[in-house]
């Protein structure tokens, strides 16, 4: 879901470019690759960088196929219109999830990086009754928007931009998190010479300025996965 505003961006570029029609379908990365896994025809999958080279590794998507295409920040949001939390530093970022009622997270990257960011500060149970997790596919900003959670963490790319949300910051040093997210031919595609042609545009600097509209970086093919 955090490069679904960009794949719609570029995929409508690249078909203007190219006269090439392509469908693009966005679920939560969960879903995604359990869809994979089951064996369902995709010609291009898009996931975290550790998920794709763990279907690679299965056969399900072709490795040699394997194209990094952004590095997406978690961010920290809250309502509209509510005070912007100091997340300056890990310090105080570490003050201000304590003095939240309640926190949002997802069940992608970001969300798991949050829970270990809790367990090596220590206070995983001192929050866990105030933690809640979006539903795979339903974003953090949502929950946020509606007044459900007060702080929520997610790729920023998902929430900038998203109504009733008002967007902190990214992550502070120290506690920073950065998702690769990359992309591989489907190994059951039928249409493997198109879907390179597509990874090459999603991949190159002329995809760059959407990129960073989005709120991310380009990756290139030496990106690393995710890296704190």
């Amino acid at each position: 879901m955090a490069t679904r505003q960009l794949l719609a961006e570029l995929v409508a570029a690249y078909t203007s470019q190219s006269g090439r029609a392509v469908a693009v379908e966005s679920v939560g990365g969960v879903d995604a690759a359990r869809r994979v896994q089951a064996g369902e025809t995709f010609d291009v999958v898009v996931l975290a960088s550790d998920a794709i080279d763990k279907l690679a590794a299965a056969g399900h998507v072709l490795a040699d196929s394997r194209v990094g295409l952004v590095r997406s920040p978690v961010a920290v949001a809250v309502r509209a219109g509510a005070a912007l939390p100091d997340i300056g530093s890990e310090d105080a970022l570490r003050h201000s999830v304590l003095a939240a009622r309640t926190l949002g997270y997802s069940t992608g990257p970001s969300g798991n990086h949050l829970l270990r960011l809790f367990e090596r500060w220590g206070m995983a149970d001192a929050v866990r009754e105030r933690t809640v997790q979006a539903p795979p596919g339903v974003p953090v900003g949502a929950l946020v928007a509606r007044g459900e959670v007060e702080l929520g963490f997610q790729q920023l790319s998902e929430l900038q931009g998203m109504p009733g949300v008002a967007v902190a910051g990214t992550l502070p040093a120290g506690a920073a998190f950065i998702t690769t997210f990359s992309a591989a031919i489907g190994a059951t595609s039928t249409q493997a010479a198109a879907a390179r042609e597509l990874l090459a545009f999603l991949a190159s600097p002329a995809a760059d300025a959407a990129v960073r509209r989005h709120g991310m970086e380009p990756a290139r093919a030496d990106a690393t996965s995710e890296t704190p």
